[in-house]
Order: structure tokens, then sequence, then C-alpha cells
């Protein structure tokens, strides 16, 4: 009988690490291996060597993260360390043990300046801290290990830790009105689906032949009060919600007014079918309960 193949999962308390170790249940045939920054501090290379000394790994997902897209701002040496430097600290231990990297960016990559929706290919400009910084993980990574597979992905929620979904259904509990802005557009990610595809492309064996960049979000196009406003439909709030335009909500970091990606390459490639935005909040919600 061959031996378990094991999976490395950094920032296993983060919405997407944790949604990892739901779905590791459906893969009995992988050994899975979780750490948080605690046991893992992914910004020191010693530690993350001798891990990769004391553990034989094949493969690699790094949800670690420095998310605080408006504290980054304040605090950029923070997130480059996180999301850049330990990132090419990581790549580079992996190219060591011919353990494949997978890595999760953001589509803070781009301006938002585009109509069309983002391919892989098309050029990167980041508004913020936050995005550039993932950028530069996104470069170390490919610089010291062209093998690794980059997921960029948008608008993440979970039933795990903190995001838009949650902050929404708390508001909307304590609140006779809320205003969200409409002029933002993109494409919510439920983490469920996205560590879905992750098990996908690691189980299909082919991801050391089909490095390099991969979008992935669900399917559909909305703007941030449309996605509250199905919260609240589907939530059954009474809470009204307003759209409003960006310039009245200001925050310390820009945010892309259109963060739309073409998925195409990743479905294709990996013969993965994505959800509909809509059903995958509706199972994100029935888990919040």
């Amino acid at each position: 009988m061959a031996e378990k193949k094991t999976i490395l999962v950094t920032g296993a308390n983060g919405q997407l690490g944790n949604e990892m170790r739901v779905i590791s249940s459906v893969y009995p045939a992988y050994n899975f291996l979780f750490v948080t920054k605690e046991e893992l501090p992914v910004d020191n290379i010693d530690a993350v060597k001798q891990y990769f000394a004391d553990h034989t790994i094949d493969y690699c997902v790094n949800c670690a993260a420095y998310t605080a897209v408006d504290k980054a701002e304040t605090e950029p040496e923070k997130a480059l360390l996180i999301n850049a430097i330990a990132v090419g600290n990581l790549a580079t231990v992996c190219k060591w043990h011919h353990t494949q990297f997978i890595h999760i960016s953001t589509d803070y990559v781009f301006d938002g300046t585009a109509i069309v929706p983002y391919t892989e290919n098309h050029p990167v400009s980041p508004v913020n801290t936050y995005g550039a910084t993932k950028l530069k993980g996104e470069e170390l990574a490919q610089q010291n290990n062209p093998g690794s597979i980059i997921i960029r992905t948008s608008w993440v929620y979970s039933s795990f830790g903190n995001n838009f979904v949650k902050t929404m259904l708390r508001l909307m509990k304590e609140r006779e009105q809320l205003n969200v802005v409409s002029d933002q557009e993109g494409c919510p990610t439920y983490a469920a689906d996205l560590a879905g595809a992750i098990m996908q492309i690691i189980a299909s064996g082919t991801a050391p032949e089909q490095p390099g960049i991969y979008n992935y979000s669900n399917t559909g196009v909305i703007n941030w009060y449309q996605f509250a406003d199905a919260i609240k439909e589907l939530s059954g709030s009474k809470c009204i919600v307003n759209p409003i335009p960006s310039s009245n909500y200001p925050t310390p970091a820009k945010r892309p007014t259109y963060s739309v990606m073409d998925t195409a390459k990743i479905q294709q490639t990996f013969n993965i079918v994505i959800p509909f935005w809509k059903d995958s909040l509706q199972k994100c919600l029935s888990m919040i309960g």
C-alpha cells in the first residue's frame, strides 16, 4: 500500500485554514498537519527550516497572511514580513524539500480600473499597502520556487473568523438601518469552496506540471450592497440596507472599485466546477445558524 502523502496547512486558525481542517475529513488518503502562527511562525526562516527537517511534507498550502487591509497602511513592515518575506522563505524551503507550494493571494494586486474580468496575465498595480505586500509575496514565491501555484481570490468569507458576512449579520441584529457601499464590484468567495478547489488540485496529481497563477472566486458579479442585501434576505432580517457611494465611507486604505476575476483557467486546468455565489452564501449561513 502506498504511503500517505502529507499536506501542511499554515495559518490554520484563519478562515481558509479552518475550512481546510473541515474538508480534511473527506480526504483520508492524506495526512494533514495544521499549524498556527504560534506553532510555526512562517516569518522565522529557522523555524520553517527546522519544521521541514522534522517532517516529510508533500504539499504546503500557505493560508497564513496579514489581512488587516486598513491597518496595513500604518504597519507596512509587519504586512511585508508576513505577506512577502515569509512567503519567499516558505517557497524556498519547499523547493529544497521537493514540496509542492500552494500560496493564496488576492484580487488586491489589481488597481480596480478594468471593465472586463481580470485574467491571470493582466498587468498588476496595487492601490494599497496590503495589495503591494501580497504582490511582493507572489513575486518572491515565483522567483524562489518556479513550481509554485498561486491562487488569487477575493471577498473571502466563512462561518469561521471575522468577515463581511458575519459583520453584516451582527449589525443587522443591532441596528434598524445599515449603509453599504454600492460602487465596488467583485465576486465573493466562500472559503469552504476554495478549500475544496485546493484539495481538487492536490488530488489531481498534476499540480507539479501546472505551476503559475490561478484566479478563484465564486461565480457571479455583485457589489457590496447587493451582497449585504442577499445576507439580509437569506437570513430573514428586517434591517433596512441602504446603498451609498464609497465617498461616503472613507477608509485608510483605498479599495479597487472593480475586483472581478476571470476563473476560466483554474476551471479548465483542474476540471473544477465553481458554485454560484448566492448558493454558497446560503450554505455558509446555514453553517452559522
